[in-house]
């Protein structure tokens, strides 16, 4: 049964650690006091993971904690079959899935997370996703880049916003004051090197991002 993302908390800003390659970094993520950590199957990228080793890591997970498979222009079979096997909670298509077949995954997985690039002509037509959640990213993801924060969004101001594209932990703040998303999304900006989290800043950036969520609600 899909759950519903009204009974998540809102009072607080949602914070997902994505690029997961090592349970080091997902236990010492979830210890900060994050709500999600992402898996890259995307073949290409540098923070690539097996289904195996997800599969151990999410079996070891609380159960609040959002596990987030990430793929791109897989079939929605493929997704299924992803997240079948590995038991993973959360699906986010960052490719050029159509609405139907991102349709076809909400409908199968509890969650589900479409990524578009801010300047994408899809953003006024994201409710045809049938997705949770709006990933909002640069045009290339995983580079750590920033996209334009001038351009004009407030059409999405009723959509559950995953604010990413080259978050760190000087401008998290910034980011959430502006966009007063529902969350903030980083990989790249707490790094040491591809696939591996730098503590002092994975620790810092929750900090970060769950005390300026704090400010903006005052």
């Amino acid at each position: 049964m899909k759950h519903s993302t009204t009974d998540m908390q809102v009072d607080d800003i949602f914070v997902k650690i994505c690029g997961i390659t090592n349970s080091e970094d997902a236990f010492l993520a979830i210890d900060s006091g994050c709500d999600a950590l992402g898996f890259n199957f995307v073949p290409t990228s540098k923070r690539r993971v097996e289904s195996d080793f997800v599969e151990s890591i999410v079996k070891k997970l609380p159960s609040e904690i959002m596990s987030v498979g990430v793929f791109s222009d897989f079939t929605p079979e493929e997704v299924l079959r992803v997240v079948g096997k590995t038991g993973l909670n959360a699906a986010q298509l960052h490719g050029n899935e159509t609405h139907e077949e991102c349709q076809l995954v909400a409908n199968r997985v509890p969650f589900t997370i479409k990524a578009l690039s801010a300047n994408s002509r899809e953003l006024v037509n994201f409710a045809d996703f049938g997705a949770d959640f709006l990933l909002l990213d640069s045009e290339t993801p995983g580079e750590g880049k920033k996209f334009d924060w001038n351009l004009p969004i407030d059409f999405l101001k009723d959509e559950k916003i995953l604010l990413a594209g080259g978050l760190n932990v000087e401008n998290v703040s910034a980011g959430i004051e502006k966009f007063l998303p529902f969350g903030v999304d980083v990989a790249t900006g707490i790094e040491s090197e591809p696939g591996r989290k730098d503590p002092k800043l994975l620790k810092l950036f929750i900090e970060n991002a769950k005390s300026s969520k704090a400010r903006t609600k005052q």
